[in-house]
């Protein structure tokens, strides 16, 4: 493998578990900070346990930089497991967006048909402006905003990916697998 290879920046996908306590998004994201990582996209949520929460983390870097991080946050106590999920083979990401854009009685009819092609539900709907929600790829919806801004947009408010690995088994079973064994 070639140091050109070795150095190529892409965008990895990092689920990470971790026990649900007060602080530890902090020490994750100040873990990120100091290597000099933008975090891209950042989501959190509890698990069906609920001493745990998921942390989907989108970051762009090198695969040498990234294994890095992951070795330093598994040092951290509590991080229970880390994944990145393009190493596995495949995954599912979604992200949801709110996005308003103006709109008058000359535009409304074509706004709506857009919103219909990206299957994007208008939830407030004002004589001046449409907002939508859609959730999708998270390349769906930045094609939702490209075809959208010849209308001029007011507002996007965008959740961040969260994403989970296709098939059996996953970041919870690995750690209960782990526990039991």
């Amino acid at each position: 493998m070639s140091a050109q290879e070795l150095n190529k920046e892409q965008f990895h996908v990092l689920s990470v578990l971790v026990e649900n306590e007060a602080g530890v998004l902090a020490r994750i994201a100040n873990l990120f900070a100091a290597r000099a990582f933008n975090i891209e996209s950042l989501t959190v949520g509890p698990t069906h346990d609920e001493t745990m929460s998921r942390m989907t983390i989108v970051v762009k870097g090198s695969t040498n930089q990234l294994d890095q991080v992951k070795k330093q946050l598994q040092k951290l106590v509590e991080v229970v497991a880390v994944q990145d999920l393009a190493e596995l083979g495949g995954f599912v990401a979604r992200e949801l967006m709110l996005i308003k854009v103006q709109t008058n009685e000359k535009t409304r009819l074509e706004i709506l048909n857009i919103g219909q092609l990206f299957n994007a539900k208008a939830i407030d709907y004002t004589p001046s402006a449409f907002t939508f929600e859609l959730t999708g790829a998270p390349e769906k919806l930045d094609n939702f905003i490209t075809f959208l801004q010849p209308f001029g947009i007011s507002e996007i408010a965008r959740s961040g990916v969260v994403a989970i690995n296709r098939g059996e088994g996953g970041l919870q079973t690995q750690f209960q697998q782990k526990m039991a064994g």
